[in-house]
């Protein structure tokens, strides 16, 4: 047994361990769902930050700059506005209407917000996220599976059956507690490889000489890949576009409301703001590295790169430690969109759609069944799919953010929005995502991120004034 496979059975023996003690704290739903709300900010901000970026920023990120070099750097801007706009703007006041209104899921307080007695919003809510989280979690089994492939030469499915193997076992014994204090130590690890394997990179790259530098095109070295007018704008819109998604991701939503004291987010701003700032643009200058090192024409698949540069760089003791990092993002990720599916599942459909009285206990075994059933359909996606991690991600991101995001900004910032107005904006959010992406010279002459997001909250807008007009003339 190599030093790389010790350091990642150390890793992973700590997360099962955590899972196994929370295990044992879990007595009702809304301890397996939000801990009951009793967790902090040091806590709550470190989860936030590895659960929102996932295999995308280890895995992903840095495959798509050694991809298209330094066009990348406005997918970079553009994640960094939307954290900052997120915990600013929307975590605060979210806390407290959640509190308010006394909801555990997203879409438990649309449905309170909007008295919607027939249920409706929740319907259509929990139905889009079960959707578009399939393919998120999907994106993270299959990250997985690349890395454990490049680590030990495994193949890719056996790599993803263990990653989703770990990870449903700990989400299942654990509950939000075990993903909350997993996530602590993942977010500690993917910020160790974001930050170190890039300047082990540099150093290398100093190093050598200079004849046996990857020179690169001017494709790669331009900021908006050589493109020129509108489709240079178009080009960064695209990127910036990421932004939008933070508005409405019910995986990192959840987290502002689950936290203990509505002040305690300001503690944890600070402490997200300076994890994000490091760690995104150490996935970035990994790519760029990467391509001066390696060049991209050594990669079949681009998003090989993290393992491949730990494995080459750095003692193998190391290496197994910041390949955990890449686990743990995924992990950090999957466990709490399969924990957000959950709740949308037993929550939303079974326990207040489908008016089921049942104790306490019964509602903890079916969020534990449906935690199977949704963590084993991702996997069979996984398996069919031949998307990168990116595209998959980005396509989950899309959905959710353009269904979500444009909803509830406006719930918090304009009390004109209509229950109608709602709906009509996360179907359009759902479908305009789910067409545009399947059209391909429409996605490629601009983002979908981007279409979405504006056609929703342009939706909701006209929707709401023509039905609040509506109802006032029937008064």
């Amino acid at each position: 047994m190599n030093s790389i496979t010790v350091g990642l059975f150390i890793y992973l023996f700590i997360v099962l361990f955590v899972g196994y003690k929370a295990f044992k704290r879990n007595k009702t739903h809304a301890d397996y769902l939000l801990a009951d709300r009793k967790i902090g900010a040091w806590a709550l901000s470190l989860s936030e930050r590895a659960s929102g970026e996932s295999a995308w920023l280890l895995v992903g990120l840095p495959g798509a700059v050694l991809a298209v070099g330094y066009l990348e750097i406005w997918s970079v801007v553009g994640c960094l506005l939307g954290i900052f706009f997120a915990w600013l703007f929307i975590a605060i006041p979210l806390r407290e209407l959640a509190g308010e209104y006394n909801s555990l899921t997203l879409p438990d307080l649309f449905t309170n917000y909007f008295d919607d007695k027939g249920n409706s919003l929740r319907i259509i809510a929990s139905l889009i996220i079960t959707f578009f989280f399939t393919f998120y979690v999907a994106a993270q089994f299959s990250g997985a599976g690349k890395v454990l492939n490049v680590t030990f030469g495994i193949s890719q499915l056996q790599g993803m059956i263990i990653g989703a193997g770990i990870i449903l076992i700990y989400t299942l014994l654990g509950g939000f507690f075990a993903v909350v204090w997993t996530d602590v130590v993942q977010a500690v690890l993917m910020f160790a490889t974001l930050v170190i394997l890039p300047i082990v990179g540099f150093i290398e790259l100093n190093s050598m000489p200079a004849s046996e530098i990857n020179s690169l095109t001017p494709n790669f070295q331009s900021f908006v890949g050589n493109k020129v007018g509108i489709f240079a704008v178009l080009g960064i819109i695209s990127g910036l576009s990421w932004g939008f998604g933070y508005t409405g991701q019910p995986h990192l939503l959840i987290r502002y409301m689950a936290i203990n004291r509505s002040s305690q987010l300001k503690i944890g701003r600070r402490i997200a703001f300076s994890w994000a700032v490091p760690a995104f643009f150490g996935a970035f200058f990994l790519g760029i590295i990467g391509l001066k090192l390696y060049g991209a024409e050594q990669f079949s698949d681009p998003e090989k790169l993290m393992p491949f540069m730990a494995t080459h760089l750095l003692p193998t003791w190391f290496a197994g430690i910041l390949i955990s990092g890449a686990i743990a993002a995924m992990m950090s990720t999957a466990d709490s969109q399969l924990l957000v599916t959950t709740s949308a599942i037993s929550e939303d459909i079974y326990h207040k759609i489908g008016r089921k009285k049942v104790t306490p206990e019964r509602m903890l075994l079916i969020s534990r069944v449906a935690t199977i059933i949704i963590g084993a359909v991702a996997f069979l996606l996984a398996y069919k799919s031949q998307d990168m991690v990116f595209a998959m991600v980005s396509y989950a991101w899309s959905g959710l953010g353009a269904s979500f995001g444009p909803v509830l900004l406006l719930i918090l910032y304009w009390k004109k929005i209509t229950k109608q107005g709602a709906i009509a904006g996360m179907l359009m959010g759902a479908f305009s995502t789910i067409i545009w992406k399947n059209i391909s010279f429409l996605n490629d002459f601009i983002s979908v991120r981007f279409v979405s997001f504006a056609l929703a909250l342009l939706t909701i807008i006209v929707v709401s004034i023509f039905t609040r007009k509506k109802s006032e003339s029937e008064v």
